[in-house]
């Protein structure tokens, strides 16, 4: 008879490339790989891998085992589940997913966090800026910062955020502040290119609501935010970034706002779940909480400086999250 630890074996040979990719997966040997295998095709009567040549192959009832076992899987996690959930437990694996660097400033301290309060929770993380590239099925919580085709996801915002374009006080000095967004042409700009979004378009609204779109031609560019954010306190350029990102260089005067009578489109923070499968209790138990810790950032859309809030909470929130 099969049984659940059979079918999470299985499962992990069929997906890895050779019998040896699978030992490490499971930090086993080999050999013991192979024995287990060989055992599991002899208690079913049934050949389940092909080793002819240098990459294994599912036979057609290692195929049907593979689908099947996901399918009964998947049933025994919910229903474990479900009765953690009435035993007031939140529990199972949660795969989280979220962009580089508020993930690492942010996210991640949060994520270990909701570990020690909820420890039957196993919780892999995810760092990345291509959110459209990553399938729905590879996460159960995404986090997202700006616009998103949510193609059917569940979105949940968590926190305002806002953009503000801003540059080093030496580098103004040197090149002059523009007054229009258009003088941004004549400037050395930094770029982040992240999300597949086009970087290099700015838009801008002044207080009376007429807008302004400058294409700018990036001096330097860089897909990680720290990159970019240090080559701007260098004096290298102006950029384009969240302000959880610059709050603490701007509060101290390392970067200054630039074309502070305009704005530029909020970024919000965004939780996305997975709208065909439904949200697990854990995935909504993990929303809930991110949206309690991240209320500090509350009033950073708009007003400048550390979130507006003073210097004692700005310094607690930092505490607080590790930045």
């Amino acid at each position: 008879m099969l049984a659940p630890a059979d079918l999470e074996f299985f499962a992990v040979v069929a997906r890895t490339p050779s019998l040896a990719a699978a030992a490490r997966a499971l930090d086993v040997t080999p050999s013991a790989v192979t024995q287990r295998l060989q055992d599991l095709e002899r208690r079913v009567g049934v050949r389940l891998l092909e080793r002819r040549g240098r990459r294994p192959t599912l036979t057609a009832e290692g195929e049907l085992l593979m689908s099947e076992g996901e399918k009964i899987g998947g049933l025994l996690a919910a229903l474990h589940e479900q009765l953690a959930s009435r035993r007031g437990e939140v529990a199972g694996p949660l795969r989280v997913l979220a962009p580089f660097g508020f993930g690492r400033h942010h996210i991640a301290p949060l994520v270990a966090q909701f570990q020690r309060v909820h420890p039957q929770v196993t919780v892999e993380l995810t760092l990345s800026d291509r959110l459209a590239r990553v399938p729905d099925t590879a996460w159960d919580v995404a986090i997202h910062i700006g616009d998103e085709p949510t193609h059917g996801l569940r979105a949940e915002r968590l926190a305002p955020n806002g953009r503000v374009c801003c540059a080093a006080p030496d580098l103004l000095a040197r090149v002059g502040e523009p007054l229009q967004p258009d003088a941004l042409r004549d400037l050395p700009c930094l770029a982040l290119r992240e999300n597949d979004e086009d970087v290099t378009l700015w838009r801008f609204r002044d207080e009376a609501g007429r807008t302004r779109q400058v294409r700018v031609s990036p001096a330097l560019a860089s897909n990680d935010g720290d990159v970019v954010r240090d080559w701007a306190l260098a004096g290298l350029g102006v950029m384009v970034r969240s302000r959880w990102s610059v709050a603490d260089y701007l509060r101290e005067g390392r970067l200054v706002a630039v074309l502070p009578a305009w704005s530029l489109p909020d970024a919000d923070v965004v939780a996305y779940t997975g709208g065909r499968r439904g949200r697990s209790a854990r995935a909504t138990a993990f929303v809930r909480f991110l949206k309690e810790e991240l209320r500090g950032l509350s009033g950073a859309a708009k007003t400048p400086g550390f979130y507006g809030v003073d210097r004692h909470n700005a310094d607690r929130f930092a505490w607080d999250y590790g930045v």
